[in-house]
């Protein structure tokens, strides 16, 4: 039986491709390493929004139901706020590269990946970026998507937890995790 060049050249682009995509895969990043927690924030009117929203870029703000951060936020019974808390910010979304937009990640630390073990903000030269207090991994989330830039989360490629946002019809955002 012979094998004509096209079905053999088809072959080997097939595998030629399959080698490509599975050593692109290698430098993806894993944001699903915290457990899944529901996520249900409301900061949908406009008031809500201009108290407790981001509107500069490299803006951001923390949201732990537990603890009552921010102060005098008016959380309601549904309110959730994920695994480790909630980290807003305004920044770059890198899928659709629309600048300026609420971007939304999990605290947690996706080496430690317990609630407890949360990034922190800390302003640098030109963006601020969350560390984790704990194995000191940088995570750029402003830019790049809550990517790793430092640390043992970036020799992992463990990237922070993102969430969703969606326009109110009054001015301001609905977090959530769907």
């Amino acid at each position: 039986m012979k094998i004509g060049p096209y079905i053999l050249n088809s072959v080997r682009c097939g595998v030629i491709c399959s080698v490509l995509l599975a050593a692109a895969s290698c430098n993806t990043v894993d944001d699903t390493r915290i457990p899944a927690m529901q996520v249900s924030l409301n900061l949908a009117s406009t008031p809500l929004w201009n108290t407790y929203g981001v509107s500069a870029y490299g803006d951001w703000r923390i949201f732990i139901k537990s603890l009552g951060e921010p102060r005098n936020f008016p959380y309601s019974d549904g309110s959730r706020t994920g695994f480790g808390g909630v980290l807003l910010v305004c920044g770059l979304n890198p899928y659709t590269m629309e600048a300026a937009v609420p971007m939304v990640y999990d605290l947690s630390c996706p080496v430690e990946a317990k609630m407890d073990i949360r990034v922190q903000m800390k302003d640098t030269e030109s963006l601020p970026v969350a560390v984790c207090p704990v194995c000191d991994s940088h995570y750029d989330v402003v830019e790049s998507g809550g990517a790793p830039i430092s640390g043992p989360a970036r020799d992992l490629k463990y990237g922070l937890t993102r969430y969703e946002t969606r326009p109110g019809a009054y001015g301001g955002y609905y977090i959530s995790d769907i």
